[in-house]
Parts: C-alpha cells; sequence; structure tokens
C-alpha cells in the first residue's frame, strides 16, 4: 500500500485486509457508469446513438471503454448523466479526499473477483462498537476489535447479497451478538425491522437511524450515525464514489431514494459505501455523474 497510517488505522490480517480511502480505487469505471445507465433505463446501443446524434457504433466503442470526449459529452444527457463528471472519470481525474475519522474502521476482503466493505463504528469514551455488513471473511473485523478493547453490541446489514453477509455466523458468534435487517431481505441469523416502527439504535453515545435507499436491492437500507466528529452514513450498495450500485429491482428507485435519503444529509457526511473508497455527499454532489442537478 505504500502509505503511513496512523496506529488506529493500522492492521494486515490474514489474506484479508483493513484500509483506508487511500488505498482502494474507484469501484467502477466510466463505461460502468454508462453500462448501469442503459442497463437501468432499457436503452439499447441504437437508442442512444439516435437520440444523441451519433452511431452505435461509437456507443459501443465508448461503453466498451474507449475514450471519446465529443461522443461522452453528446450521450451523457441522453443518460441522464453530467458530461463532465464522467469524461473526468474516463481520464482518471479525480478520486475522494483522504479520510481519517477517530470511531471509524473500514474493512476490505475479497470476494471472488472484487472486494467489498465493510465497517466498524464505535464511542471512543465507552469502546462499544456496532458493526456494517461482514464483508467475505469477519476475522480482520474480529481481531480489530480484540485489540483495540471494543465490544461489538450489534450488527447492521445493509442487504443480503452474498457478499455483504458471507460471515454473518462468525462476527456474530453463532448469534451471541444480534444481527439486524430491514425485513423485506431477512436472512438467516438476523432479527428484522420495520421502518414503520421508526427504529433508532444507540451505540455508547452514538445514534444509529436506518434510512430506505432501495432500488439495487428490494430492502436496502442506509444507516446514518451521528455522535463522531462527523456524520456517516453506511450506504452498502445504494452509492459508490462517483457512481452507484445497478439498480437490480429498480434504476428508477435506486437514483430516487439516493437522492432523498443521502443527497439531503450534510455535506460533510462521511459515506461508506459496500464497494470503492470512502467518499462524502459534497464530493459526490461535485463528481458523481448520475446526478447532474447538483452541478
Amino acid at each position: 500500500m505504500g502509505e503511513t497510517l496512523p496506529a488506529f488505522l493500522f492492521a494486515a490480517l490474514m489474506g484479508s485486509r483493513f484500509i483506508t480511502a487511500m488505498s482502494i480505487p474507484l469501484e467502477d469505471l466510466f463505461n460502468d457508469v454508462i453500462s448501469k445507465s442503459m442497463r437501468g433505463q432499457g436503452l439499447s446501443e441504437a437508442d442512444v446513438a439516435a437520440k444523441a446524434g451519433v452511431s452505435p457504433e461509437a456507443v459501443a466503442a465508448v461503453k466498451g471503454g474507449e475514450v471519446d470526449e465529443m461522443v461522452l459529452a453528446k450521450i451523457a444527457p441522453v443518460l441522464g448523466l453530467h458530461g463532465a463528471s464522467l469524461i473526468t472519470m474516463a481520464h482518471h481525474g479525480w478520486k475522494p479526499d483522504d479520510l481519517n475519522l477517530p470511531g471509524l474502521a473500514q474493512f476490505n476482503t475479497t470476494y471472488h473477483d472484487m472486494t467489498v466493505n465493510a465497517y466498524l463504528v464505535w464511542d471512543v469514551a465507552t469502546k462499544e462498537a456496532a458493526a456494517f455488513d461482514t464483508g467475505a471473511d469477519a476475522q480482520p473485523m474480529l481481531d480489530f476489535i480484540q485489540q483495540h478493547g471494543l465490544k461489538l453490541s450489534h450488527i447492521f446489514i445493509t442487504h443480503t447479497h452474498p457478499d455483504h453477509i458471507l460471515d454473518l455466523p462468525k462476527l456474530s458468534g453463532g448469534g451471541m451478538v444480534p444481527a439486524l435487517v430491514h425485513a423485506k431481505e431477512s436472512c438467516d441469523g438476523a432479527k428484522t425491522f420495520s421502518l414503520d416502527d421508526k427504529p433508532s439504535w444507540s451505540i455508547g453515545r452514538l445514534k444509529i437511524e436506518p434510512r430506505s435507499t432501495w432500488g439495487h436491492s428490494k430492502g436496502g437500507i442506509s444507516y446514518v450515525i451521528r455522535g463522531l466528529a462527523k456524520p456517516v452514513a453506511v450506504v452498502g450498495d445504494a452509492l459508490f464514489a462517483s457512481s452507484m450500485g445497478g439498480g437490480m429491482v429498480s434504476f428508477t428507485d435506486a437514483l430516487a431514494t439516493n437522492r432523498k435519503e443521502i443527497f439531503t444529509l450534510p455535506n460533510e457526511t462521511v459515506l461508506c459505501s459496500g464497494h470503492g473508497p470512502l467518499t462524502t455527499v459534497a464530493e459526490e454532489k461535485a463528481k458523481n455523474p448520475f446526478y447532474p442537478e447538483f452541478k
């Protein structure tokens, strides 16, 4: 990784790793953004070409990774994307600022040919902690908890795609630590909650509030944490730095719930995505092609 990390941010553990935003690349390339938008809107290369005034071959080329600024500028509004941000992505011209926040740890583990994130937050005074998802391997998080004298009291699940809950039995100690998930995505080993009940939780002096950010999955939840030096939102696969999760259930609702529940948070809010680096609301307003209205 090459960087010297603060002591509370360093661990290198058994093939999985705990790392910070500075060492995780963006989850999506510019052509992934194009593909997600086309797929979500049910648009073919011919459809986009006709509306943008370019050839289907040109659309296929940029979708395949060719950088053509003229074509990108023309197809972006057709796809509901911000052209300049898309072009910046194509040139690898931006990454989020490095973020180190006491009381927040990010764990990045390998799942098949990709990596996935899980998170830990804790009250620095009481040492009470909560986990968000498990990643593919919960051992680095468990080791960190032990090394730093933390007490894990809750596990919160953003959604139940396998890469996010794979190691739930280990992290929960076979059910000793309660795991919570939205009722629309019930899974073995977790208790369900309904947003109709307006639930919230206290972890020491930290307050946790769930928000519905469905669309990538049928019951996707983002968890807003207040009580650290900055507000934090663990958003799962609802939003990535410069991108968003695929609208596997509803692309339209994925966009809408992100706008309603994530982009209305304070600009300084740290966003903890299921894949890729940490980012902030302000950075996503400025750089995420899927949300042109904030530019």
